[in-house]
């Protein structure tokens, strides 16, 4: 089979190297990929977002199936778009997508299904929600409706703060059109968790949990980022948990859309807090988590392609997952100054003291090829990523890695895992 991987970071480094292990994989296609993708496949020059140039070149190359990593081609409507050519895509459909593209939707939706969620209001103008913050007790959470690249949603401690926040959102459109409307919801306190499922609209399959750490800074201090590292399984997410959020969030979900005619098939990604065994739903993604995927799929002992078919043709219940049962641990190493402004070029070096270490992975993000040498490309630039039995070793094992790999304005995290430590 020919598969296309849509996207260029650390996710869709991990999607292709795990597609490339299945038999049935005879030509593997990134689009437009990195230099670590170059190496397990061939990068397409194709931008995640021209979906007409996606769509020529699926039918071109006689592409079997198509994987949209990040969010915006889905929401887009990429998945309509090569349906209606007979291409076959892992992904939800256009309206579907809205559960992560419109926050002011998946709130909603998870109040009209019964779903935890923090309570919210809904406003499209700033005055009207400057009034009312007014009443309201703090912190407080302050999101733009639309896409905004995992930076949308901000923590204000107090009045002044979301003032700013929603002059920041809606009068500065610091997220472009994302800003629009915004959701105001109450703050939620405990510890945060992921959990993704695959689902055919019928049947609901359950991964392995995890936990990412959005902040820049060790302690979850700093501004948000698209995420600096996970770890799998997240002990938070105890079997008591565990069952509840299959029981009173995704099946509500999946039942409700399925009642009112509408098929979710594809990868579902919840975002949760968890407090004295509750889950709460943070937010709703339609595709697969980044870091999350660099921490559940080399647990992933069954063939990945055969999932995603059986997803698309609603057999998911054929499907048995096999589990790795060892930790797994992503540090990300990020150019200097991001999430802010970072300068690219840098030459990365070291890389050859880690590929083929036992049980380690390297993913790349923001990476690409010159002169015969890696360069920085982007924020964030690598994904180191290790096996072990226990936590502790395994957080020694990446941290020991990256100790052999260096590029000017380097940072990461220190601490990924240690919130898991106090379960121990």
């Amino acid at each position: 089979m020919k598969v296309l991987v849509i996207g260029s970071g650390g996710r869709e480094h991990c999607l292709a190297w795990k597609l490339k292990e299945s038999k049935l994989v005879d030509k593997l296609y990134i689009a437009p990929g990195n230099a670590g993708t170059s190496l397990i496949g061939e990068n397409v020059d194709i931008n995640p977002q021209d979906l007409e140039g996606l769509v020529k070149f699926a039918e071109n190359s006689k592409i079997d199936l198509t994987v949209a990593g990040p969010e915006a081609p889905l929401v887009g409507g990429i998945v309509d778009r090569f349906e209606s050519k007979g291409l076959k895509i892992f992904g939800p459909k256009r309206d579907l997508a809205l559960l992560e593209g419109s926050k002011v939707y998946a709130k909603k939706i998870m109040r009209k299904f019964g779903i935890p969620t923090a309570d919210f209001e809904v406003f499209s103008q700033p005055d009207l929600a400057k009034d009312y913050v007014r009443s309201k007790r703090f912190p407080l959470v302050i999101k733009a409706d639309g896409l905004a690249a995992g930076k949308g949603a901000i923590v204000c401690k107090n009045r002044e703060e979301a003032y700013s926040a929603i002059d920041l959102i809606m009068t500065e459109k610091k997220f472009g059109s994302a800003g629009e409307n915004i959701v105001i919801e109450d703050f939620l306190s405990g510890e945060e968790a992921s959990v993704l499922v695959f689902t055919d609209g019928e049947t609901i399959f359950p991964l392995v949990p995890s936990q990412d750490h959005k902040q820049v800074f060790d302690e979850d201090r700093g501004p948000n980022t698209g995420g600096m590292g996970a770890y799998a399984p997240a002990p938070v997410v105890n079997d008591v948990v565990f069952r509840k959020i299959t029981e009173e969030i995704f099946e509500p979900l999946i039942r409700g859309l399925k009642k009112e005619g509408k098929v979710y098939k594809g990868m579902l990604y919840a975002g949760l807090m968890i407090k004295d065994n509750q889950p709460y739903v943070l937010e709703f993604n339609v595709r697969f988590g980044d870091p999350e995927t660099q921490v559940i799929l080399p647990k992933l002992r069954s063939d990945l392609l055969e999932v995603m078919l059986k997803t698309i043709g609603e057999d998911l219940a054929e499907v048995n997952l096999v589990w790795d049962e060892r930790f797994c641990l992503c540090v990300v190493l990020a150019s200097g100054g991001y999430p802010g402004k970072y300068e690219k070029g840098k030459v990365i070096k070291g890389l050859e003291k880690v590929e083929g270490l036992r049980d380690l992975f390297l993913f790349h993000a923001g990476t690409k090829r010159r002169d015969g040498e890696f360069i920085t490309a982007g924020g964030r630039v690598l994904n180191v990523v290790g096996l072990a039995e226990g936590l502790i070793e395994t957080q020694v094992k990446v941290y020991e890695a990256i100790k052999n790999i260096y590029f000017e304005g380097i940072h990461y995290r220190k601490d990924i895992g240690n919130k898991a430590l106090k379960y121990l």
